[in-house]
């Protein structure tokens, strides 16, 4: 498995690193911070994004894609994660699209993945109730009548779940909460009534909502699968989210990295640059190990991923672990090495540490992946 990118993906990393140098910053962050109302990302940069043509990568030329892989898609990832980027992509392409392209119809699939290639339509995927990811840990209930479902329950930590136009929702239809078997997926317009979405802004300025569902009434046709065996789709789904999510951490990890870098090189103290000083040198050079060996962890996993690697879920909890722990170290060792400046609201290098300190919990953090691989392994 080569971890070297081919001709085509350096094209499509430089076109992705431009457009992020050129069009995207942190300080949209910091604008974002202040919109408790809409959409919760930039429009515009979004627009850009779609014209790109980045949110028709996974998906096959039959229903409108690029017919690429993830190995592409988080080559995007990173570049937009150097900047903090807030976007949909990830709720709308490798969550709810995802969802739909893995388990979907070929009626669900032709309705709904040419509007999420094109930009005009976006999902999310419901599938968390619980404080912390245990995605099977599910209460919401969805009973059958006749030829519709009823479902009643709650989700959490949706992303996007506000601005999106179908919302895919896990709901158990029989056995008990924290069972595997018994889950069904279901694809429900968020215009349904007793469908009420409350959008939430998490510390990273990411925008994920709270979703209350109440007597939601869906036709048959609206399941994704096979009633009561969600837990596959499920499983392959939040894989290829953990492993993308990561790639989006190594750009945020790349980038503090860089920015505390030329920080040493140009911050003096006692009369000298504070990148001369030995304890530094140590830190840093520990520093940039770590970053390239989930670097190593993350490019093989995605291609895992497009390989359909029987080693894919192993890898995916590898990267995922890995790249949550380098990416609060890069956080702390970045405001430590900046000192007091480093929290201020001034200094990029204080929102990279809280966007390490919600991504390392969505989809799992270091702890339950870790858990997650000894498991495959057979510890």
């Amino acid at each position: 498995m080569s971890l070297i990118l081919t001709e085509e993906q350096e094209l499509l990393r430089d076109s992705a690193a431009s457009f992020v140098a050129d069009k995207c910053s942190v300080n949209q962050l910091r604008n974002l911070r202040q919109q408790t109302e809409g959409a919760g990302f930039d429009k515009e940069i979004w627009r850009q994004v779609v014209e790109l043509g980045w949110p028709a990568i996974p998906f096959t030329e039959e229903y409108g894609g690029l017919g690429l892989g993830y190995a592409e898609l988080g080559i995007v990832f990173e570049e937009l994660g150097k900047q903090l980027v807030v976007h949909p992509l990830l709720s709308s392409v490798v969550l709810g699209g995802g969802a739909i392209a893995i388990g979907g119809s070929d009626e669900q699939k032709r309705a709904i993945l040419p509007g999420i290639c094109q930009g005009s339509v976006l999902t999310t995927l419901a599938y968390q109730e619980t404080a912390r990811h245990d995605p099977y840990h599910v209460e919401t209930s969805a009973t059958k009548t006749g030829d519709k479902f009823t479902l009643s329950g709650r989700k959490v930590l949706v992303l996007d779940g506000c601005s999106a136009d179908h919302i895919v929702v896990l709901a158990r239809t029989s056995g008990k909460s924290r069972n595997r078997n018994g889950l069904t997926l279901f694809l429900v317009p968020a215009t349904t009534p007793g469908l009420h979405a409350k959008r939430n802004v998490l510390l990273d300025s990411r925008s994920a909502s709270t979703i209350e569902l109440k007597d939601v009434t869906v036709d048959a046709n609206a399941v994704i699968g096979t009633v009561d065996q969600a837990a596959d789709i499920l499983d392959e789904v939040l894989d290829n989210a953990a492993v993308v999510l990561s790639a989006e951490m190594l750009g945020g990890i790349q980038q503090s990295f860089d920015t505390t870098l030329e920080y040493l090189k140009t911050r003096e103290q006692f009369g000298a640059l504070i990148g001369s000083f030995q304890a530094l040198k140590h830190r840093a050079a520990r520093w940039f190990c770590e970053v390239e060996l989930t670097r190593s962890i993350v490019l093989k996993a995605l291609r895992a991923l497009d390989d359909k690697s029987e080693k894919s879920r192993q890898l995916a909890s590898a990267a995922k672990a890995r790249a949550s722990d380098t990416f609060f170290r890069s956080g702390k060792e970045g405001i430590q090495m900046h000192g007091g400046i480093g929290v201020t609201d001034e200094y990029d290098i204080g929102f990279y540490f809280k966007r390490a300190r919600v991504t390392q919990m969505l989809f799992g953090d270091s702890g339950f992946h870790r858990d997650a691989f000894a498991a495959i392994k057979g510890f």
